[in-house]
């Protein structure tokens, strides 16, 4: 009895947990089969096969053990591989971002040295141009100076420049814009040949070394000498002539060799006033002279490098002055006979539109100011 009664709790055991195993192909099976022989009164077959029961039980219940270690050592690898990954992922998006970087900062880099590289290279032309620019004005002024003749009358020194011969268009040209008067008309084409023209306005210093006076009203070497007539200049000249004895003769310059020369010759670059477009960068007139004469050289050259063809002082001409005529010329010398000598290209007391190179005056040839002056020029 005492037996049958330990069995039967055994069997209670077992069976309670197998109930809280569930079913599985080893418990389930045994515990019908020792149900069976202890229904049959066979219990010593019974207790046998309840204790194969509570093998499979233990078994079972190891199994399931291992499974969840097993189940948790696999989560645990996969958070582990999840957050190795992330922080892979992390650490490439990282050195990506590091790397991108870098290639930008080695573009930046490489654009600098570009951008300077060029620089460089502008500098590099630029001086070079400069350099073959002063090189050019050099050798120009080189052979300006090669071809112009400079000569000492006692102890004064004054330079005739070479003016190249050419043809030109005399009168009023388009540059002169709205500023021609009618006695500028028509333009005309006129050749010259060659000759040297005064690269400044006589000086007081070589009036007076010629002459043995001074007639001017502001006194001074450099200054141009004024307050002489066109009859006093021609006294001027035959002096002059005979102190030189050149095979070359001075005279004053016809009404058309003094405008070519003004315009720059063949050298012109097509100016308003002579030298410029700017009248200030070449003149003295009435809005800058103070009212007076200056010294000669004192503002920019011209192309040929002549000095205050416009303003300062009026420069006499030899032509008489009359009308100008539509036909083309050669070397023209003015109207045979006339009233009035030619004056040109302004003074001191003027205004911008009589310092232009087109511009034409005229005066009695035996009258003076202290406004009026001349140039020389030289020629076979």
């Amino acid at each position: 009895m005492n037996r049958k009664i330990l069995f039967v709790g055994l069997v209670m055991m077992i069976m309670m947990a197998g109930a809280a195993m569930g079913q599985n192909d080893c418990y389930n099976p045994t515990m019908r089969a020792a149900k069976a022989a202890y229904d049959k009164g066979n219990y010593q077959r019974a207790e046998q096969l309840y204790r194969e029961a509570s093998e499979c039980y233990d078994c079972t219940a190891q199994q399931k053990a291992q499974a969840k270690r097993k189940a948790e050592e696999s989560r645990k690898k996969r958070v582990a591989a999840t957050t190795t990954g992330s922080t892979t992922n992390s650490q490439q998006q990282r050195e990506e971002e590091l790397r991108r970087r870098e290639e930008r900062l080695r573009q930046r880099e490489a654009a600098l040295r570009r951008e300077e590289e060029q620089a460089a290279e502008r500098k590099r032309q630029e001086e070079a141009r400069q350099a073959e620019e002063r090189r050019k004005r050099e050798e120009a002024e080189r052979n300006r100076k090669r071809d112009n003749i400079t000569l000492n009358v006692r102890g004064v020194e004054f330079t005739m420049v070479r003016v190249e011969g050419g043809t030109f268009t005399m009168g009023c040209t388009s540059e002169q814009g709205d500023d021609c008067y009618d006695w500028e008309k028509p333009a005309h084409s006129v050749t010259l040949s060659s000759y040297y023209m005064g690269e400044t306005e006589v000086t007081q210093a070589l009036w007076e070394a010629v002459m043995g006076n001074n007639p001017s009203r502001w006194k001074g070497d450099n200054l141009p000498v004024e307050q002489v007539s066109w009859k006093d200049v021609q006294e001027f000249i035959e002096k002059l002539n005979r102190l030189t004895r050149r095979t070359f003769r001075f005279r004053l310059p016809t009404e058309a060799e003094w405008e070519y020369a003004a315009r720059g010759g063949s050298k012109s670059r097509g100016y308003k006033y002579s030298g410029s477009n700017s009248i200030d960068a070449v003149a003295w007139y009435t809005d800058n002279s103070g009212n007076k004469t200056h010294a000669v050289k004192g503002k920019q050259a011209n192309e040929l490098g002549l000095y205050d063809m416009s303003g300062n002082v009026w420069e006499w001409c030899s032509d008489w002055y009359g009308d100008y005529s539509s036909g083309s010329q050669r070397d023209p010398g003015g109207p045979a006979t006339g009233s009035y000598r030619v004056l040109r290209g302004g003074g001191w007391n003027l205004n911008a539109t009589c310092c232009r190179v087109s511009f034409r005056h005229y005066l009695e040839p035996d009258h003076s100011t202290n406004f009026r002056g001349f140039r020389l020029v030289l020629c076979p």
